[in-house]
This record gives C-alpha cells, structure tokens and sequence, in this order.
C-alpha cells in the first residue's frame, strides 16, 4: 500500500532536492509495506534506520544549499530538520528498546510531516531560490547505494 504517492504537486524544480524527495517517499513506502506485512522487528529496524540516515543526508545536502546562497529563513528551516530528527530519533530508541512498535499513527505522522515540510517549508526555499534567477547548487559526495531490505 502506498502511504505518499510522488507526483507534480510534489516537486519543487530543483532536480537534486525532487530526486532526494522520491527517494524519502521510496523509503518511507518501504517501511509502511514492511510494518503492514507485518515482517520482523529486525527489518522494520533496518528499514527504519535507512529512512533516518537518508533523511540526514538530505537534510544536509538543503542546508548547504541554504547556506551557499545566504537563505534568509536558514535558522527556521534548520530548526524543523533537527527537530523532526529529534523525533524520529526518540521513536527509534523506543523502537529498540521494546517499548513501541511502529504504528499506524507513527507512519501517519511520518507522511505527514514529510508532505507538510516538502509543499511548505521546502517550496518556500525553491521559490525564494529561483526568483534569484540563478543560485548555486551544492557539490555532493556521491551518493552510496544503500542496500534496500526486501519486504
């Protein structure tokens, strides 16, 4: 079942960020498939911790794409990175330690963060970027292929 389905309201026009989103949603796809499966805590974990190392990088590649062209509402972007890492972080030592496991309202609440920051937050800086006319884009280390657990 898919939980976000990529699509044109979803992209921002800024190739390096749309294909970093559809990755996000490819995974966190993956992760709603593996809990309604009802696979094993082990690969749920292994697909969760996918998830959050992908998502840092992502965070990382927009936040020096914020500072290479001086983003006004760098701090206030920022802020909401770390604070949904905090979350999920904290869901996910809850996660190992027994006390939870992933829910229908946990992947709700990943969805809808992830939809509510992309066509918010992140439209904001794609359209603040490309009413500038040009604006640099951020040199990645190439991206290591991450392996996919099958559900």
């Amino acid at each position: 079942m898919t939980l976000i389905s990529w699509g044109p309201s979803l992209e921002l026009g800024i190739a390096l960020i749309d294909e970093q989103h559809q990755r996000l949603i490819f995974l966190l796809n993956r992760l709603n498939d593996a809990m309604l499966a009802g696979h094993s805590k082990e690969v749920v974990h292994d697909v969760l911790e996918q998830l959050i190392d992908y998502t840092q990088y992502h965070f990382s590649t927009e936040e020096q794409l914020m500072k290479l062209n001086h983003y006004q509402a760098e701090d206030s972007h920022c802020l909401e990175h770390q604070r949904f890492i905090d979350d999920v972080q904290a869901f996910q030592r809850q996660c190992t330690a027994g006390q939870e496991r992933i829910s229908i309202d946990i992947m709700m609440f990943l969805r809808d963060w992830l939809a509510r920051h992309i066509l918010h937050t992140d439209k904001k800086l794609a359209d603040t970027l490309q009413a500038s006319g040009t604006f640099i884009l951020p040199t990645m280390q190439q991206e290591a292929q991450q392996e996919i657990i099958p559900c």
